[in-house]
């Protein structure tokens, strides 16, 4: 069965597993697999830009989103945000920016980011952040990571398949088969941020 569909997936796992009870299962192990993926993997084809308007302090982050690359406000000149902790944000807003102006810094509470100082009119801001992978499912029957990296998806649920197998002995090898299709995953994305160019060294003089 190819493993580039949804479907296909699942037959592999049930292939590989070669148990006829966790059918069932074996689509709970994708979403395990699919939560480690979003937990640890970098990648360009994650990155998505969005903007918004803003003029309040706290605005909700997109639905699809992971970690934040980049924010800034789209005025004549953009002027990008600095990122600060919560206690941070807390204590620049008591001290410095109790009054409504262009804000300077953000920080990301919960499912939203708060902007600090609160905005003194409406602005636009743009961000660029890391996207969730798209889950897989029946009526979303494939990603750009299956596409790229079946090996991630196929070694990645069958290392959640753990708990149900136990001390079975392939666990193991399918964990080293795991560590090795990530790093082959970044490998490629190291390599594509270098693509057409020749990094240069630099001597360090003293």
């Amino acid at each position: 069965m190819a493993l580039d569909t949804f479907s296909g997936l699942k037959s592999s796992i049930a292939d590989w597993i070669n148990r006829d009870d966790l059918t069932s299962v074996i689509p709970s192990f994708i979403v395990l697999a699919e939560a480690t993926f979003n937990r640890t993997i970098r990648t360009r084809d994650m990155v998505q830009r969005a903007t918004a308007s803003l003029d309040t302090q706290y605005t909700e982050l997109p639905a699809d989103f992971l970690q934040m690359i980049n924010i800034q406000l789209n005025t004549a000149t953009p002027m990008k945000l600095s990122f600060v902790s919560n206690e941070q944000a807390d204590d620049l807003r008591s001290t410095y920016f109790a009054a409504a102006n262009e804000p300077k810094y953000y920080s990301i509470v919960g499912q939203t980011f708060e902007v600090i100082p609160t905005p003194g009119g409406e602005y636009t801001v743009e961000m660029s952040y890391y996207k969730k992978i798209p889950a897989l499912s029946d009526s979303n029957t494939s990603n750009w990571l299956l596409a790229k990296s079946p090996a991630m998806y196929l070694y990645g649920a069958l290392v959640q398949s753990a708990p149900y197998l136990r001390d079975d002995d392939r666990i193991t090898t399918w964990g080293t088969l795991y560590k090795e299709a990530f790093n082959d995953l970044m490998l490629e994305e190291q390599r594509s941020n270098f693509s057409g160019t020749t990094p240069r060294m630099r001597a360090r003089s003293y």
